[in-house]
């Protein structure tokens, strides 16, 4: 079983000068990025013109594969999960209506794999499990698994910020986001809990979380 860790990550601001909307999402580049999945959206913090904000984050690197429920682009809910580690597996079948992930096995090293055993075509996230939580925060999203395929991750958790007021928590990114990143961490390699505050230079406009 890989080591559990958590990750608390605190945005804050003070007097930005403008209002201001970050979001948050695991879209690192990946072979197949906006083609065969898509990201998530994981956070959207909303920071006051002036005035003290602050805004939380809680990451726990317990993966997990769901069957989302998909509404107007957003991932509402999942129909069942699985907690899963590197290098296991598990079977997605489905029986009266009912879907269930089997019990994970070993599979390949290095990976994540969800194997399409329902005699249709599915739907999958990847996600990961804090504690307490009933359901996965998904991270990425595979659309139109063939019967009898697999899906296979091999998920790093980078952690993306975006000045963007255009998204919603758990909606699906068809395409790479317009703007460039103001911020880039992979959170295996921060401490357990990290604060950053986010400024705008008033000259060029430009954002920073530092």
């Amino acid at each position: 079983m890989s080591h559990i860790f958590t990750r608390n990550l605190t945005f804050q601001s003070n007097d930005l000068g403008k209002e201001t909307t970050i979001m948050l999402t695991f879209d690192a580049d990946m072979k197949g990025l906006y083609e065969d999945f898509f990201p998530v959206v994981w956070k959207v913090c909303k920071f006051g013109r002036t005035g003290q904000y602050k805004a939380h984050a809680t990451y726990t690197n317990q993966l997990a594969f769901s069957k989302p429920q998909v509404a107007g682009g957003n991932i509402i809910d999942a129909e069942t999960s699985v907690k899963i580690n590197v290098s296991e597996k598990t079977f997605l079948t489905e029986a009266n209506n009912v879907y269930h992930f089997s019990s994970p096995q070993s599979g390949t090293p290095g990976v994540l794999q969800a194997v399409n055993n329902t005699g249709a075509t599915q739907d999958m996230a990847v996600g990961f499990m804090n504690p307490g939580d009933l359901t996965p925060k998904p991270a990425l999203y595979f659309c139109d698994v063939r019967d009898g395929s697999h899906v296979t991750a091999r998920f790093t958790p980078v952690l993306r910020a975006y000045i963007m007021s255009d998204y919603e928590e758990t909606a699906l990114i068809r395409d790479a986001v317009a703007s460039h990143a103001i911020w880039s961490q992979d959170l295996t390699r921060l401490p357990e809990s990290t604060t950053w505050t986010l400024k705008r230079d008033v000259a060029t406009g430009r954002y920073t979380l530092d």
